[in-house]
């Protein structure tokens, strides 16, 4: 059976566990040069709405260094539920490619595709939900030798599709996640109200960020207006000016707190240049770490439920000697 990640809901913290493990695993045989060839002959079509840096060169390079090959495909040229129902899009891609990452405004396309592909769906954001960056900063923390459970996570600004999974996360792990966000800005109560119910890890509501930041093991925000609300720019600065990541706020967090932003960063807004280049600061290998999230997810998803890596040998090695 084909899997899917669409949401966190498609994964169980067993599964999750696994992923990590392997993206530690995988980036160590990548500073020691050795090389990955388990998705040879599979290939990833890449479909986008949305412009990216990380995203696109995250799962680019990702398939590359797994041996596998991506296609880059805008919307522009297919015009999925336009120019072509998004179950007959699903089913062509299905017929060429061994897995879609879709990075799109409205999450129910990235359902849809899923529901109707016979391929693993990724979903590399929605306006709902950004489960590939939670994984990278779930990552990030466990290099910075925070444990997932009892931890606490302050998100500050706008309850948006990164701080909906980062919610959905707190599903996963004993995480207490605190959502610092001005009202009218919250992020989905549903979804809130659901995981709270869960049990596993709790989230709040916080109106002040210093309240939100008191003791927190992560210290975590994104812009203001992300992508398709920049004709809200003007109006959310004075409502936002005073979530903003700064040293005051820093200080009122852990000594052994990180600073993570899941780029791209308006500093002077959301964050200062001070605090993204400080000691705290793990912003940039929190953003490498998106590849080695997505090489663990693309191995699960490609190279088959279970499957173990390779013993591979060094990127240098005789000619013709055989792979293990």
């Amino acid at each position: 059976m084909k899997r899917d990640l669409v949401s966190f809901a498609d994964l169980t913290r067993e599964q999750a566990d696994r992923l990590f493990d392997l993206a530690v695993r995988l980036k160590a045989d990548l500073r020691a040069g050795r090389a990955h060839a388990e998705l040879s002959q599979r290939t990833l079509a890449l479909l986008f709405h949305k412009p990216s840096l990380r995203t696109r060169l995250s799962f680019e390079v990702a398939m590359t260094q797994l041996g596998g090959t991506s296609i880059f495909i805008t919307d522009r040229e297919i015009g999925i539920g336009s120019r072509e129902p998004v179950q007959d899009v699903a089913r062509v891609l299905s017929g060429y490619v061994d897995g879609i990452m879709v990075r799109t405004f409205d999450h129910a396309l990235a359902e849809d595709l899923a529901r109707h592909g016979s391929v693993p769906v990724i979903n590399g954001l929605t306006d709902w939900l950004h489960p590939c960056q939670i994984l990278a900063d779930l990552l990030t923390m466990r290099e910075a030798g925070i444990a997932f459970d009892g931890a606490v996570v302050t998100y500050v600004g706008d309850g948006n599709n990164v701080a909906n999974s980062w919610i959905e996360a707190a599903g996963l792990y004993r995480l207490t996640v605190r959502i610092a966000c001005p009202e009218g800005y919250d992020p989905d109560p549903k979804l809130v109200a659901r995981i709270n119910a869960a049990g596993v890890g709790s989230v709040e509501i916080h109106r002040s960020p210093a309240e939100a930041a008191a003791g927190a093991d992560v210290l975590y925000t994104d812009v203001w207006a992300s992508m398709g609300q920049e004709a809200e720019r003007e109006k959310r600065l004075p409502i936002f000016r005073s979530y903003q990541i700064n040293e005051a706020l820093v200080a009122r967090a852990k000594p052994t707190a990180i600073v993570l932003h899941c780029l791209p960063a308006h500093r002077g807004e959301e964050i200062t240049e001070d605090v993204i280049e400080g000691p705290r600061s793990r912003v940039f290998p929190q953003a490498e770490n998106r590849l080695h999230a997505q090489k663990a997810v693309l191995f699960e998803l490609l190279a088959g439920q279970g499957a173990a890596p390779a013993k591979s040998a060094p990127a240098k090695r005789k000619a013709g000697a055989p792979r293990r």
